[in-house]
């Protein structure tokens, strides 16, 4: 809760697409996004989560060209600028909508929200009332009458499908954390986001592949030195998870850790004197062994060729 939002380093990565495992944006659309938009500010990861939804999404392109300088915002009436500068005139969040009710036409507070709900339901009556009413208010502020119309019919477009900013900075908030912890502890956050998959080992995959995009080492597995989940070492090498092979049972080797902690195993018979192999069971003991745990006491094909005489 205390790290700053405005680290570099932060943007960087997710400037470079590098945001597996990163809350929200973790996406291949999202790392294209990323990619384009080179977000520098908390407030474009706020905008990013609030936009890349059905609808909204076609906005995209507009909001990085306007943020890239190569095309310039339309803020529809100098009044509007304030409210709409840092989403680059484009209408994002509900409370946008809220905002240039109360400027342009002269809404309390209560008022545009009831605004925001009208617009949010297309309900011609209520849709109807509401117009008469923001461009009654807008002409009282000297804006023209066609101008005035031509904004609400605007605005409604975008209230359709708007998006609490509220909402949209709790996300983004947690998406940039996630960011900061993958770029300044990589090896832990791998190793969190692993094992916080490991039961799916399908989707292990994409975090071991990032290891070497983050330049991180991560481990065979290996019976005197894993444990269940995955680990960071005093090396800052993750050590890979033996519950997270196939058919291994997080029990199981749970037991296995607390009698290593007796000693180191020192062959594939001291592990099997030591270990009541018929708690992990043959096709537990049998993918250890062809993922590589017992490489450091015995050859792999010793490994999976006794498994069967030692149950």
């Amino acid at each position: 809760n205390e790290i700053s939002l405005e680290d570099k380093a932060t943007f960087d990565l997710l400037s470079s697409g590098d945001a597996i495992g990163v809350f929200q944006l973790e996406s291949s659309g999202m790392r294209d996004v990323l990619r384009n938009m080179k977000p520098d500010c908390f407030e474009d990861i706020i905008a990013l989560v609030a936009l890349y939804r059905p609808g909204p999404m076609e906005n995209i392109p507009r909001f990085i060209a306007c943020k890239q300088g190569h095309e310039e915002p339309d803020y529809m009436h100098p009044m509007l600028e304030d409210i709409l500068k840092e989403t680059y005139g484009v209408i994002i969040y509900q409370e946008q909508v809220m905002q240039i009710a109360q400027v342009l036409a002269n809404y309390s507070l209560g008022e545009a929200d009831i605004l925001r709900r009208a617009m949010g339901k297309k309900i011609k009556s209520e849709m109807d009332d509401q117009k008469e009413r923001f461009v009654s208010g807008a002409t009282d502020n000297g804006i023209e009458t066609d101008k005035a119309n031509y904004i609400f019919d605007l605005v409604a477009k975008f209230a359709g499908y708007g998006f609490n900013k509220s909402h949209s900075a709790a996300y983004a908030l947690i998406a940039y954390q996630t960011a900061f912890l993958k770029t300044h502890y990589p090896s832990h956050f791998i190793a969190s986001v692993l094992s916080s998959e490991q039961d799916k080992t399908d989707k292990l995959e994409p975090h071991v592949k990032d290891c070497a995009i983050m330049d991180v080492t991560i481990l065979a597995p290996n019976i005197n030195s894993s444990h269940s989940t995955f680990m960071v070492n005093e090396k800052d090498e993750i050590e890979y998870g033996l519950a997270a092979l196939k058919d291994v049972g997080r029990k199981f080797v749970e037991e296995v850790c607390e009698e290593r902690k007796n000693g180191r195993f020192s062959s594939l018979m001291d592990f099997a004197s030591r270990v009541d192999l018929r708690k992990g069971g043959i096709r537990a003991l049998q993918s250890m062994a062809k993922a590589g745990a017992f490489d450091e006491i015995c050859s792999r094909d010793e490994a999976v060729s006794s498994i069967k005489s030692y149950l």
